[in-house]
């Protein structure tokens, strides 16, 4: 079966981690997807390449979300791409960050809002004329935004940001029939929790969570699928907590 056959679906920062999963996982369930990526060039392309050779569609495209515009021109190469329909947006790319409160500088905060929480928002905005009846959005959040983990108060600023905006997106824009939700992943095997890879970070990990193992991104995106699929169609406004019964 595949769920997503004939549907169009945007993820950005789908070079590598929870990205990268999600872009194979919508792929694979029928899905054209349209793969964002920043300088990730090689890895991108070789995402585009294994959902081809698996018989599906896929497309790259590279924008600085960082910069001010960034969202803006990644809109518009969507819209070119997708004509006037867009049925997916994973608003997955972003940045993370430890940093003590005595710390951080302002160009370090100014950057974790720019790509975190402006990108999303911008982007849902230019994007507005391509979505529609049966649309959905899913922007991350994380266990950082609901518990106090580590030195990231900036980081999770941000994710409490996510929160906030699903809540008022999905208000927004219920009645042009868009749900709207977010996923909240706990410590997950990717990049951003580089500090899996030593046997002292995997012990924290696996200390705050009730299921007792290192999550991979496909735990993720499995999840991701399920809220772009029918099988979600009265789900939204939600923040979906995956991450192995993180901090209960």
């Amino acid at each position: 079966m595949n769920p997503l056959a004939g549907k169009t679906a945007l993820v950005t920062g789908a070079s590598r981690g929870i990205g990268r999963a999600t872009a194979f996982a919508l792929a694979n369930a029928g899905a054209e997807v349209l793969v964002h990526y920043n300088q990730s060039n090689a890895e991108a392309e070789a995402v585009v390449a294994e959902i081809a050779n698996a018989g599906g569609r896929a497309t790259p495209i590279a924008v600085d979300l960082g910069a001010p515009h960034g969202a803006h021109e990644l809109a518009q190469k969507v819209r070119a791409i997708v004509g006037g329909r867009l049925d997916v947006l994973l608003a997955n790319a972003g940045i993370g960050g430890s940093y003590a409160i005595e710390e951080i500088s302002v160009e370090a905060f100014d950057r974790l809002f720019a790509i975190n929480v402006r990108a999303p928002f911008f982007l849902v905005q230019q994007l507005l004329p391509v979505l529609g009846t049966g649309s959905n959005v899913i922007l991350v959040s994380s266990l950082a935004a609901h518990a106090a983990i580590g030195t990231v108060a900036a980081y999770a600023a941000t994710k409490g940001a996510i929160d906030t905006l699903v809540t008022h997106f999905a208000a927004a824009l219920g009645g042009r029939g868009i749900r709207v939700n977010a996923v909240a992943p706990g410590v997950i095997d990717t990049d951003i929790s580089n500090f899996t890879k030593t046997a002292e970070g995997r012990n924290f990990a696996m200390s705050i969570q009730t299921l007792k193992r290192i999550a991979q991104p496909a735990d993720v995106a499995e999840v991701v699928r399920f809220l772009a699929s029918e099988d979600a169609r009265w789900v939204t406004g939600q923040v979906v907590r995956v991450d192995g019964g993180s901090k209960l």
